[in-house]
């Protein structure tokens, strides 16, 4: 857990980031609401409503810490603003998992929905740990451009989702291996609540759903997708598996220190294993086999280890494509040109 924790290094990497996405055509100018330009034709909207989450014929293999009943749950969309030919909405829907955060228990996110009557394909994008929520809304942009319908939500205890006084310390991933599994378990069932809003909007073609998502976004979209018999396209940048290893023996001072202080309170290897296990995408790789995966991981990547990567890429059956950036976990940011549109082409491409 504490080798995944926002350093310094991620936050060179959101601000190289963020350099990069000022430069990019494809964000455009952004009109507010109240100047709609006439044009496009959009699918309307309502302000509120109802989702019907139907469960597939594929559900009797979905791990059972994921399962969820057939269920309705309702929903706000409000739309904020246009970004060039896209329009952005902020969509609201409560959390399948109630905790003692009130503020965690409302999942927030960004519609960006593509001009046109549809059928599109449809997306959920999922961020990075630090909290940076650029790439992920800069990805969900990018799609929709292409007509691809696409949906960002905050994962647990973040930004809107992240509680007042002592309530607000809980944090997703933390020192607290409970706690972390707790938080990923609420996540996945955020993002397939997330799918089911996506299939029942009447512009989106629900036969052609993905995720996506980079570094912890990346992880999640693995272990989301195992849970999410809906997602037929996965994408994973700067995510792997084998998590527990790869924390227990990474050198990172975080690591070292959570490392330090399990084991003064009696914990081992192998009961951090068990915690962790039930939580890693590489325990449920197999359920992978039968998607469309690509895997986009570094070389010298300091964060997650090429090891990490290869081991979930291993547990899928190695049939996803597998693509190495000459980069660290950071400096990966060097290639968001050529992987946006690596991305787009992967998320357009339904042959």
């Amino acid at each position: 857990m504490s080798s995944y924790h926002c350093t310094s290094r991620d936050r060179r990497f959101l601000l190289l980031s963020l350099g990069i996405i000022v430069c990019l055509s494809v964000l455009g100018e952004e009109s507010r609401a109240e100047n709609k330009p006439a044009g496009p034709v959009f699918v309307d909207i309502p302000a509120r409503g109802q989702v019907r989450f139907e469960t597939t014929e594929k559900e009797g293999k979905v791990p059972a810490r994921f399962h969820l009943a057939a269920h309705t749950f309702p929903f706000t969309c409000e739309f904020k603003r246009m970004s060039g030919p896209v329009r952005v909405y902020d969509v609201t829907f409560p959390s399948p998992v109630k905790t003692k955060v009130d503020e965690n228990n409302t999942v927030h996110g960004h519609y960006y929905q593509p001009a046109g009557d549809g059928p599109f394909p449809a997306c959920v994008c999922l961020h990075i740990l630090g909290g940076g929520f650029e790439l992920s809304e800069m990805s969900a942009n990018s799609l929709a451009r292409q007509g691809i319908a696409a949906l960002t939500i905050k994962m647990p205890y973040y930004a809107q989702r992240r509680g007042e006084g002592i309530n607000g310390r809980r944090r997703m991933i933390s020192f607290v291996p409970e706690h972390t599994a707790e938080g990923m378990t609420q996540a996945v069932l955020d993002v397939r609540r997330a799918a089911a809003w996506l299939a029942n909007r009447d512009e989106v073609n629900a036969q052609k759903l993905g995720v996506t998502g980079i570094s912890l976004g990346g992880i999640m979209s693995a272990l989301s997708s195992a849970a999410e018999p809906r997602f037929k396209k996965v994408a994973i940048y700067l995510g792997g598996g084998n998590l527990a290893l790869g924390i227990w023996e990474n050198p990172h001072p975080h690591a070292k220190q959570f490392r330090k202080q399990w084991l003064q309170n009696g914990g081992t290897y192998e009961s951090f294993l068990k915690i962790m296990s039930p939580v890693d995408p590489h325990t449920y790789g197999h359920l992978l086999e039968d998607r469309d995966v690509l895997m986009v991981v570094a070389k010298h990547d300091e964060i997650l280890p090429p090891k990490s990567s290869i081991a979930l890429w291993e547990s899928i059956g190695k049939k996803p494509e597998l693509v190495w950036l000459d980069s660290g976990h950071i400096t990966a940011a060097m290639y968001i040109f050529g992987e946006t549109r690596r991305l787009t082409t992967f998320f357009s491409n339904w042959e």
